[in-house]
């Protein structure tokens, strides 16, 4: 049975925010939607009675009104009492996104998820796929303070996390803050720097603090790290640590657009559109702090029936046995399977997860977690390749 995936390239047209409460739903193979649950029995039964109900799904004719616009709210409104406003202004994002890049929907939902996870994501895909732009445009919409950070071979560790600065006047050092000191870090082209730069990452990601100089400095709140890639095949790459990558909660590739895609993309442009000036292609707030940290706390109440809980290990553990695999998923990759599920049940509409929510998310969550043999790598096998066959022998409840 087909399910859905967050990873396949979409070529639906630029998305609106939703008149419903949505749910994942397979229009075309590969392509996840966002629609508004049917009344249809669920799958799984919550696994205990004390999972918090979900508000009832409002009829056609009462369709819920769109949530203003960040910008407009009034000032010291706090974290929105209602989860669902929260989860139509994440929802909304699709709509601001679509304004700048064209397709791309499932890298946006992989984006989405990791930020509600409280996770990093790490975007890869050759030059010229708009993965600095989808980044951008996303912080904009979410209206959290950016920084950006281009990756060079001669980038310093200190130029990440801060330093050191001797004081003439006070005789004493005090530490400059690092670009890192934001609520969302654009790490550009990552990769393009030797792995002593890289590795200044790996306490801000885990710990979300840095170290200088023996004292802890906290990061603001929330903070996460958006990285973009290019394929490690093409010239001036370093591959990232498997320590580095286990971090990121998930891997999104970024396919060449199909052609109409690619038409769209190109009329974009003879249309005027200018990808340095977001707010002239009508790139708005539409999602808060607060609307993130309300849809945070609510994904921790989706309840995960038993049954799901075995079929998350069934398939880390059967990574592990694969003859083309060298190094399997870890206990690490099944707990962030297990969040990214959550997550996108909450997105769907529902309070609990079923076993194609984590199908839908295996492939974004695992892919970077799974290191090949040397053989397999040549006979062309890839993460994707294990995953499939993985996702195709373990069974899933019913």
């Amino acid at each position: 049975m087909s399910s859905p995936n967050i990873d396949a390239q979409s070529t639906a047209t630029a998305a609106q925010p939703p008149a419903a409460q949505p749910r994942a739903e397979e229009d075309a193979p590969g392509d996840v939607t966002l629609r508004r649950p049917d009344t249809a029995p669920p799958q799984l039964a919550p696994a205990t009675a004390s999972a918090p109900a979900q508000a009832p799904a409002p009829t056609a004719s009462a369709a819920p009104v769109p949530p203003p616009p960040a910008a407009e709210r009034p000032a010291g409104q706090g974290v929105p009492p209602d989860p669902e406003a929260a989860r139509r202004a994440l929802i909304a994002l699709r709509g601001e996104i679509a304004k700048a890049v064209v397709g791309q929907d499932a890298a946006v939902s992989g984006l989405v998820v990791a930020l509600l996870c409280r996770g990093h994501a790490l975007l890869e895909g050759v030059p010229g796929v708009a993965k600095t732009l989808l980044v951008r445009t996303l912080a904009t919409a979410l209206s959290l303070d950016t920084r950006r950070i281009q990756f060079t071979p001669d980038l310093m560790p200190g130029d990440v996390t801060g330093s050191l600065v001797y004081d003439n006047r006070s005789s004493a050092f005090t530490f400059r803050e690092g670009p890192v000191f934001t609520n969302l870090l654009l790490a550009d082209e990552i990769n393009r720097t030797p792995p002593k730069t890289q590795a200044a990452l790996l306490e801000v990601m885990e710990e979300r603090q840095v170290s200088v100089d023996g004292v802890p400095r906290p990061l603001p709140t929330p903070f996460a790290v958006l990285a973009t890639q290019n394929p490690i095949e093409h010239e001036g790459t370093y591959p990232l640590p498997e320590a580095q990558l286990d971090r990121f909660l998930v891997k999104v590739t970024l396919p060449l657009p199909p052609r109409d895609d690619e038409i769209r993309v190109l009329a974009h442009h003879a249309g005027g559109f200018d990808p340095t000036d977001l707010s002239a292609a009508g790139v708005r707030p539409v999602a808060s702090g607060a609307d993130l940290a309300a849809a945070r706390a609510a994904v921790l109440q989706v309840a995960v029936h038993p049954e799901v809980l075995s079929y998350i290990v069934d398939l880390a553990r059967a990574t592990r046995v694969a003859p083309s695999v060298q190094l399997g998923v870890s206990p690490r990759g099944a707990t962030a399977l297990l969040a990214t599920t959550r997550a996108w049940a909450w997105l769907s509409g529902r309070g609990y997860a079923t076993p194609d929510d984590v199908k839908a998310l295996a492939r974004a969550t695992l892919r970077h977690r799974i290191s090949l043999r040397p053989e397999a790598e040549l006979d062309g096998v890839t993460a994707d390749v294990v995953l499939e066959q993985v996702l195709a022998t373990v069974p899933a409840p019913r």
